[in-house]
């Protein structure tokens, strides 16, 4: 089966807001009791929308199941950029990316069988097993030596334009995304891994160390270890600060 990517490697670093906690006071009771209001619709559509994927992902899944091939197609479309971008961070190649993402739809399809709508949506499913394979085949990659010189991301065949950039614009992007993979690249394979998983997958702690296996801990020395490391990676390659592009 043919599959088609679109692939761009999009990962910023996650932007984490602060919880300002309420004034306290009659004056404030108005104004707290209205948040507090706002905050239970949050969560109820939160919620609601978390429902919506499970059954719609479940749907889909029955569909194939059932030999619905428009099925299949519709969750390789939702979901190839996602997974040829992690790829293609762990192996700096698009040829390689490719290939992995392809094993990965092979992997979900032959277990369609095993997806439990209840133990979580179909998103969630399918990219741990996406990051599992991946993260697998990286270490091995580690455990032998290969050429590993990276490809131009910009420069491969599923690359997807956004049309609203102007030339000027899209050129940056394109060196500043290149720059910071190299960067990425130059990170210990530990190190890399964690930052890849926190700060572009965005993963929690937790969900780290299950994939992992290793002590909370240690994913958050690696993490802590990773960022200062790859700031003074980028910062000798004259690389502009996140916060400064």
């Amino acid at each position: 089966m043919a599959l088609g990517y679109n692939g761009v490697c999009t990962g910023t670093f996650p932007f984490r807001a602060s919880y300002v906690a309420l004034t306290e006071g009659v004056a404030d009771s108005g104004a707290a009791e209205q948040n507090s209001n706002t905050v239970r619709r949050s969560r109820n559509k939160v919620r609601a929308a978390r429902v919506l994927a499970a059954n719609e992902g479940a749907d889909l899944v029955r569909k194939c199941r059932a030999g619905d091939g428009a099925a299949w197609e519709q969750i390789v479309h939702d979901y190839s950029r996602r997974i040829y971008n992690l790829a293609y961070r762990f192996t700096s190649r698009s040829d390689t990316a490719e290939d992995l993402t392809q094993e990965v739809f092979v992997r979900v399809y032959r277990s369609l069988d095993q997806y439990d709508a209840r133990q979580g949506d179909l998103q969630n499913w399918l990219m741990r097993l996406a990051r599992n394979l991946i993260i697998d085949d990286y270490r091995k990659r580690q455990r032998t030596p290969h050429d590993n010189q990276a490809d131009d991301l910009a420069d491969h065949t599923y690359h997807l334009h956004n049309s609203s950039r102007s030339v000027q614009q899209e050129m940056e992007r394109r060196e500043l995304g290149a720059q910071v993979q190299s960067g990425i690249d130059k990170l210990s394979p530990d190190l890399r891994t964690c930052v890849i998983l926190r700060d572009i997958e965005e993963l929690s702690y937790q969900e780290i160390v299950d994939l992992l296996k290793i002590p909370e801990g240690t994913v958050k020395s690696r993490i802590n270890r990773g960022r200062i490391e790859l700031a003074k990676i980028l910062k000798r390659m004259k690389v502009l600060a996140v916060s400064e592009a």
